[in-house]
């Protein structure tokens, strides 16, 4: 059994300091993390702040002994480059992962930026400039619709507009 002082109050290991305040956590539309502004550039930090990020119906969070909020200026992930492999779409992230995309998912939002989920459906992911580029050369324009189509697996992908 451990002695404590007579005029101390014992604390419990998880208790959280009174004077302590929620960080301003927040992934700006470039997929950079900052907290309170300031850009998180550390890859160990980045690479538990992303393996924590959480979605639910209130928003993007982290769970830690507190819920922390993410605000999300667009979408949490972004592609950096997409490439045909085979019949399939694989998409590198700006998190350092790389995984097959379902094409399925695939919309454009405001301005023609393509979006597609990623991490098995749990995140939206938008597609850099230099990927959307990737994406829209492996599809066909059809000047009479204005619709792209990106054809893998012998199925046709309409890119629709979500706006």
């Amino acid at each position: 059994m451990m002695a404590t002082d007579a005029g101390s109050s014992a604390q419990s290991p998880d208790a959280i300091p009174a004077d302590w305040t929620l960080p301003r956590l927040r992934i700006d539309v470039d997929g950079d993390w900052l907290d309170d502004d300031v850009a998180i550039t550390h890859a160990g930090i980045l690479a538990n702040l992303r393996s924590l990020l959480k979605h639910d119906a209130q928003g993007y969070f982290i769970q830690t002994r507190v819920r922390i909020p993410v605000g999300v200026e667009d979408a949490p992930f972004v592609i950096g480059r997409v490439e045909r492999r085979g019949e399939t779409l694989h998409a590198f992230l700006n998190d350092g992962t790389d995984a097959d995309v379902d094409p399925a998912t695939l919309r454009l939002g405001a301005r023609d930026v393509p979006y597609c989920t990623v991490k098995d459906g749990a995140f939206e992911a938008r597609f850099s400039r230099a990927a959307a580029f990737q994406l829209l050369a492996m599809a066909e324009y059809d000047e009479a619709t204005g619709r792209g189509t990106l054809r893998l697996g012998g199925r046709e992908y309409f890119l629709r507009r979500s706006v």
